[in-house]
């Protein structure tokens, strides 16, 4: 089943997702590699493409995992949360309609 995962960022969480931000798409990729990536991508802060010192309010993330609880655990385990860009993340099923 597919879930969403919305990662929540820190207030000025840049210097943190920097850091882990290698890391964290490592996670991504594998994601992707496996078959079981939708989309994943950052949400800016401001309405536009690079949001520059504005950063980002978070992350969309939405995948296939085998339970809410295996989808949890992926979030719980993210790197942006061990280095404090986000401050958790709401993960929920997710029912694809269109495209």
């Amino acid at each position: 089943m597919l879930y969403m995962i919305l990662g929540i960022d820190a207030d000025d969480s840049r210097l943190q997702r920097a850091a882990s931000r290698g890391e964290h798409l490592a996670r991504l990729e594998a994601l992707r590699d496996e078959g079981r990536l939708v989309l994943a991508g950052p949400l800016p802060a401001i309405d536009a493409e690079d949001p520059g010192p504005a950063g980002f309010t978070g992350s969309l993330v939405v995948a296939e995992f085998a339970s809410l609880d295996d989808a949890r655990a992926w979030a719980e385990a993210d790197p942006y949360i061990a280095s404090g860009a986000w401050t958790g993340a709401d993960v929920r099923p997710f029912k694809a309609v269109l495209p």
